[in-house]
């Protein structure tokens, strides 16, 4: 046996004790399930592990963040119980996880999300296109100041736009890519590059020359929310929980848990209680829209 194929073995043994393995001091009564990926998922997913201790006790979540291709990535190496992704799969994605556990990995709708374009309270713009946006993010794009799309925004002393966005792990950053820019294309060189969710709308909320995109979860009221338009003859869109759930939002998209197969056990009964009245209560107080 390689020195390869034992370090496949040894991760996924890992994932796979890690439902059996106890927490709290060595109380073989509590089951851990490890849960990781989507930064757009993460405050969602704490919620979730949070209100389920109060259903069974005796099962812990233990939730972190990194981006969707981190927690797909840890799926495949067998390191995490449940991952979570903002975007679906790649195939070979899919392939690698099959290579490595024999399982084929299954996607679970557990909410339902808009991306949403911020923009400081200084900026005058109230909606944009999705032809705009290109403009603004794709590599070919020419629009470097807010005067190209025909407004001045107070305190911007340049009018240069400061583009953030998402770093590349991010499967927001993927869906974004790939919604907007199109297929193939990629983004110009010099945005800022965050690495959650929040941070984005964090540092949009503070520098007036900002646009940046995120999850509807982060919505606050340091920034100005963006309409949408698909084009010129469009109406423009608010990314609200009808428009999102229609898929009338033109970014509108499924939030996913992934798992090595059909879950069973204390995974099974977790996802569970995730897509009941009772989880699906807690994606709607946070933000996001229930799937049902």
């Amino acid at each position: 046996m390689n020195w390869m194929n034992r370090g496949a073995m040894g991760a996924a043994l890992l994932g796979a004790l890690s439902v059996a393995w106890a927490c709290s001091g060595g109380d073989s009564s509590r089951v851990l399930i490890q849960n990781k990926g989507s930064d757009t998922l993460v405050n969602l997913a704490q919620a979730w592990a949070e209100n389920y201790r109060a259903v069974k006790p005796a099962v812990a979540i233990a939730v972190s963040g990194g981006g969707s291709g981190t927690g797909i990535a840890a799926l495949i190496n067998g390191t995490v119980d449940i991952a979570n992704a903002s975007r679906e799969m790649h195939a070979e994605e899919k392939e690698q996880v099959r290579a490595h556990s024999g399982k084929d990995a299954t996607e679970h709708r557990v909410a339902r999300d808009a991306i949403v374009v911020y923009v400081s309270k200084a900026n005058p713009l109230e909606k944009i296109k999705l032809a705009d946006l290109a403009c603004i993010y794709a590599e070919d794009g020419t629009c470097q100041s807010w005067t190209s799309l025909g407004i001045e925004v107070p305190g911007c002393a340049d009018q240069k736009i400061i583009r953030v966005s998402r770093q590349s792990n991010s499967g927001t950053y993927e869906f974004f890519r790939d919604a907007v820019l199109g297929k193939g294309k990629d983004f110009k060189l010099g945005s800022r590059d965050m690495q959650g969710s929040k941070d984005v709308v964090d540092l949009v909320g503070k520098t007036p020359c900002a646009i940046g995109y995120s999850g509807m979860g982060y919505i606050t009221s340091d920034v100005k929310v963006l309409c949408l338009a698909k084009d010129a003859s469009s109406p423009c869109i608010a990314p609200t929980p009808a428009s999102a759930k229609s898929g009338e939002y033109a970014l509108s998209r499924w939030l996913y848990m992934l798992t090595l197969g059909e879950p069973e056990g204390d995974i099974k009964g977790y996802l569970d209680w995730i897509v009941s009245p009772a989880g699906q209560k807690i994606v709607a107080d946070t933000g996001f829209v229930p799937v049902n």
